[in-house]
């Protein structure tokens, strides 16, 4: 039993955490963000299980290393079948801890491909829920699975789970991409223990303002204001942003990472990456995913 699945990789700009309800699905966050086409692709085979096998499972990663595997073994536990060796390759092709939403991508992507292996039909809705409440309860992450599951530009109208949450997408007037660049990661477990209660006001507001305008370009500005407000943006993150500004480039803030994003038409992304290459950084450069979490 084979099955492969690919999760985009997700960015957020800015969001308020809904926390107050007690079961899991209803828990998450409003805010707005897209996918890109980079993110993680998760091969499942399943087999007979041998006396070799000390474990019900192996999960081994390719490319950049999540150095955490808890919300893999989380989804895990939900599908394990007696008698069954689950072996898990996640290949991750951004970084993480830099606000991506990697943690979710592995899990949705992973919930995906265990379904269609174990042929177990569920709903894809049901599928994203168990992504979801793996992300909950690991603490990393709150409306990722939510954003990866729809893919495009989104903003999330309604926090919890695919199936109960809701999203309304965002079709920007001209093509855009994806330029990024990456310094240092951020845990998002500590960054929630800590600021939430002062990201919540002004996250709400720019939820309601982006609804209304549906603009590429406020929805950057506001990714640079919410991040001023919660006091992310370091010394190094500030010599960027003023550079792609003064070269008439808009930015935004990924959530939770030291980690910068322009989106760009085709005739400003040649400038933007000569700007980002001149920093000390991982420089990334994509394409917007507008289909979400599928089979591979």
């Amino acid at each position: 039993m084979h099955a492969k699945a690919f999760s985009p990789a997700h960015i957020t700009g800015f969001f308020k955490a809904e926390l107050e309800e007690k079961d899991p699905n209803q828990l998450g966050s409003l805010g707005a963000g897209f996918s890109i086409q980079k993110g993680v692709k998760t091969t499942v085979n399943v087999r007979p299980k041998t006396k070799h096998d000390i474990n019900n499972y192996g999960i081994r990663v390719k490319g950049f290393n999540t150095g955490d595997i808890r919300v893999s073994e989380y989804v895990l536990n939900e599908f394990l079948v007696d008698g069954k060796y689950f072996d898990v390759t996640h290949e991750i092709d951004v970084p993480v801890g830099y606000g991506f939403g990697c943690s979710a991508a592995v899990a949705l992507s992973l919930a995906i491909a265990l379904n269609d292996a174990l042929k177990c039909g569920y709903a894809k809705t049901k599928v994203a829920q168990i992504a979801h409440k793996a992300e909950i309860k690991c603490q990393t992450g709150l409306g990722d699975v939510l954003a990866s599951y729809y893919g495009g530009f989104e903003i999330r109208t309604k926090p919890g789970a695919p199936g109960i949450g809701e999203v309304q997408r965002i079709n920007p007037k001209e093509k855009l991409e994806v330029m990024i660049i990456c310094f240092n990661p951020i845990s998002t477990k500590k960054f929630l223990k800590e600021k939430i209660s002062s990201v919540n006001g002004l996250g709400g507001k720019m939820v309601e303002k982006l609804v209304e305008s549906q603009d590429m370009d406020q929805f950057q500005d506001m990714s640079i204001e919410f991040a001023q407000y919660i006091h992310v943006i370091t010394p190094k993150m500030k010599k960027v942003i003023k550079d792609l500004h003064d070269n008439g480039i808009k930015c935004g803030i990924a959530l939770f990472g030291e980690t910068i994003f322009s989106l760009v038409s085709k005739d400003k992304k040649q400038k933007a990456l000569e700007i980002l290459k001149k920093y000390d950084g991982l420089v990334i450069s994509s394409k917007i995913d507008s289909s979400g979490a599928r089979l591979n």
